[in-house]
């Protein structure tokens, strides 16, 4: 198994969120499949923009995006990039002022166009999403067995001690030591790790087939967000369900997922099994990426920085919207938008430079 550095950023302009020990991992290798996996959920030409008329900013542009039944799908990107927005949009959770667009299916039944009611069905029954920030997630005037029995009752059906009892079985599966006694306290009676347990106990309520982890491990030290990600990876092979994890954090990205979709400017630049992408990135934004890997046989070498800033939504460039920062840019780059296309197998790039 290939060995890769052990890599921890912001993609803020690739400088490192901050310093600490560097190891060496093993990369996550993609999970063996068929040479057709079953796709859970396709995502075809999504489009969301925000406002109406002039003032109108589209900040997806025709997103595809499958989802395999059983792995995991890591999404990266600056932020602003759309992976969060991805998700929100297919699941009808943007609100009135967004406009979206595309065709969207779940286990070849599609679920676009649906009215709120019947997207009701399918959020956390069979799509859960555990938001960035527990904290604002729960509610913090009620305690944290009403508002898990609240789910438990939503999705499953149960009423009584009944739902109760399943609240304090999913508590105990997500590892909240002294469960039944932790039912009654507040939120903010629980660390920060032990809330994002909860959430991702909520997200279970429903037994779904995916699950959206939204940088789980945001404002958690090193230790909480490691149990964390444990606690995931457990979840999902207990249950056999698929899973999207979106992160800042490569070193996340390559323990825990066996494909990755790397996002710029509301488009797909490169789609690829784990290894493929860590060994032969083709996009020069990952590239750009994974060069601020740190080296741990040179800690004091400066960390190179991807020139430019991500441009506005609105008001992107023509062409590759990379393209302004990019140091392989040329005449094409500016007049036209590239096309995401296959290098190999399980390798998609969105860049000229690659282009059969």
């Amino acid at each position: 198994m290939e060995m890769v550095p052990h890599i921890h950023h912001g993609l803020q302009g690739c400088q490192p969120e901050h310093a600490r020990q560097w190891q060496m991992t093993e990369l996550a290798t993609p999970q063996p499949h068929s040479t057709a996996p079953q796709i859970l959920v396709s995502l075809r030409g999504l489009t969301v923009s925000f406002g109406s008329g002039p003032s109108q900013v589209q900040v997806l542009h025709g997103l595809d995006l499958d989802v395999h039944v059983g792995e995991s799908l890591g999404m990266v990107g600056e932020s602003g990039c759309g992976k969060s927005v991805t998700w929100l949009a297919a699941l009808g959770l943007l609100g009135a002022q967004a406009r979206v667009q595309g065709e969207f299916r779940l286990a070849g039944e599609r679920f676009d166009g649906l009215s709120d009611k019947a997207l009701s069905l399918i959020r956390g029954r069979r799509i859960a999403m555990i938001f960035q920030d527990p904290a604002s997630a729960l509610n913090p005037v009620h305690r944290i067995g009403q508002q898990l029995v609240e789910a438990v009752s939503l999705h499953k059906g149960l009423r009584g001690q009944a739902a109760r009892a399943q609240a304090v079985r999913l508590l105990d599966q997500v590892h909240i030591p002294h469960a039944a006694q932790r039912f009654d306290a507040y939120p903010h009676e629980l660390s920060g790790g032990m809330n994002q347990r909860i959430m991702i106990a909520m997200a279970l309520a429903g037994e779904p087939d995916l699950l959206i982890a939204d940088e789980p491990t945001t404002a958690l030290d090193a230790t909480i967000q490691a149990q964390i990600l444990d606690l995931l990876s457990e979840v999902r092979r207990d249950q056999g369900m698929a899973m999207v994890l979106i992160s800042h954090d490569l070193s996340v990205i390559a323990q825990e997922c066996s494909r990755v979709m790397v996002m710029y400017a509301g488009r797909a630049a490169e789609i690829a099994a784990t290894d493929n992408l860590f060994r032969t990135a083709g996009h020069p934004y990952t590239q750009g990426l994974l060069s601020c890997v740190p080296d741990v046989a040179s800690p004091q070498k400066r960390l190179p920085a991807i020139p430019g800033q991500v441009p506005e939504a609105g008001r992107l460039p023509q062409g590759c919207s990379f393209g302004p920062r990019c140091a392989h840019s040329f005449l094409q780059c500016k007049e036209r938008v590239p096309p995401l296309l296959p290098v190999a197998p399980d390798h998609q790039v969105a860049c000229f430079l690659t282009a059969p």
